[in-house]
């Protein structure tokens, strides 16, 4: 998402002071073959690979984004890997009914919202050449702004709410003092 884009009904456009840098974020192209792949088969959930240049299904901000239709994540290789996150997160996080119904805009509130950005993080551990530190430097080049302020901030010190609904829908799991998430979408364990 450029900064000159529109700003999606509900959510509040950055702080002026935050710069976007939407070539410091990492593409699926730079990450090991198979990585994302791998992961969305772990979740028994299904995975798009779109052409160069062609338009991605399913894409809420258009561009490079990535792009939700049903239980199928789309992306491009260009695709910023914390928006395929992000996106399938969104995916994981919906109950079987709206998943079965979704296209392009997931239709979230805004605690659900929160627990994407929390999933995609968690998950960002489990996608091989990328890890929760790329996540969220990327998170925070893109724009992604809390109200702690950074990602990390959000993350380590703000995100209770995230935390306690991955955890009521079955997404996430303590172990061994640390979240993880459970591998199936909600609704399906």
């Amino acid at each position: 998402m450029s900064a000159s884009q529109s700003i999606k009904p509900g959510f509040t456009p950055p702080p002026a002071d935050v710069v976007i840098d939407e070539a410091a974020v990492l593409r699926l192209s730079a990450l090991p073959r198979g990585a994302l792949d791998e992961l969305v088969a772990r979740y028994g959930l299904s995975l798009e690979w779109v052409a160069p240049g062609a338009a991605i299904p399913g894409s809420f901000w258009g561009d490079d984004e990535a792009g939700i239709i049903g239980e199928t994540l789309y992306v491009r290789p260009d695709t910023a890997v914390h928006s395929a996150l992000h996106e399938f997160a969104h995916i994981v996080c919906m109950d079987e009914a709206r998943r079965a119904d979704a296209h392009t805009d997931a239709g979230s509130d805004d605690v659900e919202e929160e627990a994407v950005c929390y999933l995609q993080i968690l998950m960002a551990d489990h996608l091989k050449g990328f890890g929760r530190e790329r996540a969220l430097a990327d998170m925070r080049a893109w724009g992604y702004t809390f109200r702690v302020g950074t990602p990390a901030d959000w993350f380590a010190r703000d995100a209770d709410r995230a935390v306690e609904w991955l955890l009521n829908q079955g997404l996430a799991r303590q172990t061994n003092g640390a979240l993880e998430p459970t591998f199936h979408p909600r609704g399906t364990a």
